[in-house]
């Protein structure tokens, strides 16, 4: 295996840590309209993530920094084209952290109800179009021989992508349901799990339908073996979640989603933005990575660094692992 295929390699696991994190953090952000009742249940919701969600965007940062030094022109080709997109995503992004902090500056009733609806679209657009853009780079897209972008924003909105976005949306949202459950005490956590059965029931079919349409069109044994895997985490996640184990539940949702990112990257390789003009204008990890002396000096940098952060982000989790409901929110707040 060379280094090119070992950065691909390596990105597909930075992906899969962001989605894992980000995406029950996404979730968490949509429950505060469809599961918390009062505004002390949406402090609830919030102080589950309050300590790791600014963590948990590392992995994005990472993720498109490693895609920058190690494949630029797959970066260039799908930031320029997917700028749009991206942009919005990013503005939500930034949105998101901002009403966080500031939510809880003033007491007035309007400014607190404010912020927390731009805590909620903010978590669920990006949610629905990270799945838009990887349903697109998966399915192809149109790159001309100079390994351009020749579409418009309107070719990136198309059945198969749609139903990626409702993917990534419904998942996430019951990635966040199963989290609620784990990390929150009393009635909002009876309720977080019975709503975690629904929302993974309509996950269930939303997924299993893009997961054989991927299949069908681009996939092998490989990723045939990944979706058999996203598919049977996926419904022992919401037996769990039905038996009361919430933390067997939340370790297969999440591993259903590592298996969903891993099966979309088995079907790419060797490709990492295929061309739908024509296959040999496909980017893959030959023509589009870096030098081999950039990746080799990238190789030795993750080394050092990667084990650093997967041990402060862990520290953090094991700090703030204890459950928490409506009673330790203080009268003030």
């Amino acid at each position: 295996m060379q280094l090119h295929d070992v950065w691909f390699v390596l990105i597909a696991v930075l992906w899969t840590g962001y989605f894992f994190l980000e995406g029950f953090d996404f979730g968490v952000g949509v429950l505060t309209k469809l599961l918390a009742r009062d505004r002390t249940e949406k402090r609830v919701l919030i102080n589950t993530i309050g300590p790791v969600w600014d963590g948990n965007e590392v992995w994005l940062l990472t993720a498109g920094g490693a895609t920058f030094a190690a494949f630029p022109d797959w970066y260039a080709t799908l930031f320029s084209g997917f700028y749009l997109p991206l942009l919005l995503i990013l503005l939500c992004l930034i949105i998101r952290g901002v009403a966080f902090e500031y939510r809880h500056k003033r007491p007035e009733d309007r400014w607190q109800s404010n912020w927390e609806h731009a805590i909620f679209w903010t978590s669920l657009i990006p949610a629905f179009l990270w799945g838009v853009a990887f349903a697109n780079i998966t399915r192809g897209v149109k790159i001309d021989e100079h390994k351009e972008y020749v579409g418009t924003v309107f070719d990136l909105l198309n059945v198969y992508s749609i139903l990626g976005g409702l993917v990534t949306l419904t998942l996430f949202t019951f990635h966040g349901a199963v989290f609620t459950s784990l990390k929150t005490v009393g009635d909002i956590r009876d309720r977080s799990r019975k709503l975690a059965t629904r929302l993974g029931v309509v996950t269930a079919v939303l997924a299993l339908v893009f997961l054989v349409w991927t299949q069908v069109s681009r996939g092998d044994t490989a990723s045939l073996v990944a979706m058999a895997v996203a598919v049977l985490a996926l419904l022992g996640a919401l037996g769990c979640n039905l038996a009361g184990r919430e933390g067997w539940s939340f370790a297969l949702s999440g591993i259903t989603i590592a298996a969903a990112v891993a099966m979309l990257f088995l079907t790419l390789f060797p490709n990492v933005m295929p061309s739908s003009l024509n296959d040999a204008w496909s980017l893959t990890v030959t023509n589009a990575s870096s030098t081999p002396y950039t990746l080799k000096i990238m190789t030795w940098c993750a080394g050092v660094a990667t084990p650093l952060v997967l041990l402060y982000q862990s520290w953090t989790y094991w700090v703030f692992r204890k459950r928490i409901g409506t009673q330790h929110i203080a009268d003030t707040h």
